[in-house]
Formats: structure tokens, C-alpha cells, sequence
């Protein structure tokens, strides 16, 4: 099946062509139908890399009347880099069609600027929640007249700890506006969140978790002794010769760490997480995507909004404490139809979590050694 199938227009579909995207994946081919035709609130469960942004930015294209020059559509977003990804995937999708003004607000640039660019006509605005809140508060937009709002990742939003602007945000919109939330998790305090905003008939679509891991990854693993998992890292990463990868790591001390005794082993290292200074992960992000830095150490909240493509391998140095994250981060490599490896890292009392993720998963992992 196609995206014509599914209701989205010819023009559109151009643009998802020669962005190299061609079959609707399950999220979108049980969203897009739904969202495009029916005024109605949705739950979309499902993990990064399944194709989200144009499970609901496809239809939130399809509501714009570009004739109105309102803003008509709100996302929300974790991260800076999650949020420009977004408008970047909105602004490619409407290239042959007429054109839908998006801007992306966040913490980290002048407010002054992003006052400036709000001014101009805009359909959709994209934003983290804390600097949504500053602009409301500067009275820089006005958000009364939106139909949607749009939580993405909205798990993440509440673990980096936006429950008190989602929910004053949530507020300031209510009326007449549907809520269409996605998330890879429901833990508890974002059903608070549904059952307070929004509507009990909500369509709920979950995605099999099964389906979201790229086939295109070869899952191996490696058990030995902690005190040696910095040599066996090395022997991998000698492996992979000028492969570039994402090394993950559970903590932010970990990941501190992790990269200084990288770097002290001469190899082109960033590091990102959760408490660096905005100025300071775009300075690494732009290093990685120029490929002067090989390799990138990060937490797993910290790379949330990276779109990287050509990445060989993904490492996990440390397993995440949830499956979700297992598979967001392998999700990193194999795009785009290639192939990865993603390694994990553990010792003998860890085996049994290989077991779990290849149960829950339906994956195969080998043993390396």
C-alpha cells in the first residue's frame, strides 16, 4: 500500500519520494486515514524511528487552510533537536504543494529572534514547552485559535520534567482542538495527563513492539568481566576502522567518564548529556554531522532528536533499564534501507536481560564471544 491509499495527496507523496520514502509504516498507515478525515483525539503508541512525524504531520498538513494566516496546529516537542527535525520534515513533505509556514521555538537562541520570526505568517509552530511558556507569557503568539495540539514523545516530555508547562499549556488551549498524543511509553503520570485533557472516545492505536525493530540490525553481544568492558569497547571499535557510531551509557557520570578515557585512547569523541549548555551540544551535533567526530557518547534522553544517517554501529556500554530504550537506540542505525550492528556489553549476571530483549523483541542476538 501506498500514501495515496491512505488519503494523502499526489503532491505530497512526491515529496516523501524523494525524501527516499516510499511504504507507510504501521503507525502511519493506522493514523494518517484516521487523523485526516475525523476531528477526534488520538493516542498513537509507538517507538522512535517508526515514522511518527508524518503519522500526524501528514494530516496536520492536510487540516491547514493556507489561506488563513493564523497559527491553526501546535507541537510539542522534548528537545530542541526533536523540534527542528520536525519543521524540517514538515517544510520536505509540502515541497510541490503550497506552502505551509512552520517555525520551531526552543530554549537555547535569542527569544528576540523567535518573536521576530512568529510575526511573520505561520500556520504551524513547533516548541519545546518551557520556551512556549516564556512566548506565551511575552504575549509573542497566540494559540486560541489552534484545532491541534500534538504531544510528541510525550513520555519523554514529563521524565525531563515538563508536567507543570504540558499541563498549563494544555489549559491555555482548551476548547475547541483536538489532542493528538504519541508516545513510546504510557507511564502513570501522562495517563493523569489523558484521562484530565483528553477525550474518552480517543482512538488508541498501539504499535507492535515487535514490528519496530529494523531488520536491518545484527544484534550481537559480548559478556566478560566490568573491569575489562573499556578494552573489549576498543577491540570493537578497532574493528569498525573509520565507522562512525553512538556509544550509549545509562547515567550522565557514565557518560562523562566514558569519554574522557576515550579521548585519553586518542579517538574523536563527543559527548552529550542531559546537563550541557545548548551551545555546547550543537557545537558537538554539528562536529558529528560534518563527520570530524567519529564517535558520540551519550545518555539516552540526551539523543533524543538526533537524525544521523550512515551510522555503522550503535554500542550499549550500559543496557537501559527499559526495552523502549533498547530499541530507540539501536533505531540509530540501519537507516535508510542499510545495515548496522548494535552491541551490547555485559556481564555474566546480565545474560538473562539478552534473553528477556530477544523474547520481548522477537530478535535473535549472537554471542561474539
Amino acid at each position: 500500500m501506498g500514501f495515496t491509499e491512505l488519503g494523502v495527496s499526489k503532491d505530497i507523496e512526491k515529496g516523501l519520494n524523494e525524501m527516499g520514502i516510499y511504504t507507510p509504516t504501521k503507525i502511519q498507515t493506522a493514523a494518517i486515514p484516521v487523523l485526516s478525515t475525523q476531528n477526534i483525539d488520538f493516542i498513537g503508541q509507538a517507538q522512535t524511528g517508526t515514522g511518527k512525524t508524518a503519522a500526524f504531520g501528514l494530516p496536520l498538513l492536510n487540516k491547514v487552510d493556507t489561506n488563513k494566516d493564523y497559527i491553526q496546529a501546535l507541537i510539542l516537542a522534548p528537545t530542541r533537536e526533536l523540534g527542528q527535525q520536525i519543521a524540517k520534515q514538515l517544510f520536505k513533505f509540502t515541497k510541490y504543494t503550497d506552502q505551509v509556514f512552520t517555525e520551531a521555538v526552543y530554549g537555547g537562541e535569542k527569544i528576540d529572534i523567535q518573536i521576530s520570526r512568529l510575526n511573520r505568517p505561520t500556520h504551524i509552530v513547533v516548541a519545546t514547552p518551557g520556551r512556549l511558556i516564556d512566548l506565551l507569557n511575552k504575549k509573542a503568539l497566540d494559540i486560541s485559535k489552534i484545532s491541534t495540539l500534538v504531544l510528541d514523545e510525550a513520555d519523554e516530555m514529563l521524565s525531563m520534567g515538563f508536567k507543570e508547562e504540558l499541563t498549563t499549556i494544555l489549559k491555555h488551549t482548551k476548547g475547541d482542538r483536538n489532542i493528538w498524543l504519541f508516545s513510546a511509553t504510557l507511564p502513570s503520570e501522562l495517563n493523569e495527563i489523558i484521562t484530565n485533557f483528553v477525550s474518552k472516545n480517543a482512538i488508541r492505536v498501539s504499535v507492535d513492539k515487535s514490528e519496530t525493530v529494523n531488520s536491518g540490525i545484527e544484534h550481537h553481544y559480548v559478556t566478560g568481566d566490568d573491569n575489562n568492558k573499556l578494552d573489549t569497547l576498543s577491540l570493537f571499535l578497532k574493528s569498525q576502522g573509520k565507522n562512525r557510531g553512538i556509544i550509549f551509557t545509562k547515567t550522565k557520570a557514565a557518560a562523562k567518564l566514558l569519554s574522557k578515557q576515550l579521548e585519553a585512547k586518542n579517538y574523536e569523541v563527543g559527548l552529550l548529556e542531559g546537563d550541557m549548555h545548548q551551545k555546547d551540544r550543537d557545537k558537538v551535533m554539528r562536529a558529528f554531522r560534518k563527520e570530524t567526530l567519529r564517535l558520540l557518547v551519550s545518555t539516552d534522553v540526551a539523543a533524543r532528536g538526533i537524525d544521523v544517517d550512515n551510522l555503522a554501529f550503535v554500542v550499549h556500554y550500559q543496557l537501559p533499564e527499559q526495552t523502549e530504550y533498547y530499541t530507540h537506540r539501536s533505531g540509530r542505525t540501519a537507516r535508510a534501507g542499510k545495515k548496522g550492528i548494535s552491541l551490547v556489553l555485559i556481564n555474566s549476571k546480565e545474560v538473562r536481560k539478552i534473553y528477556e530483549l530477544e523474547k520481548e523483541l522477537r530478535i535473535k542476538f549472537v554471542k561474539v564471544r
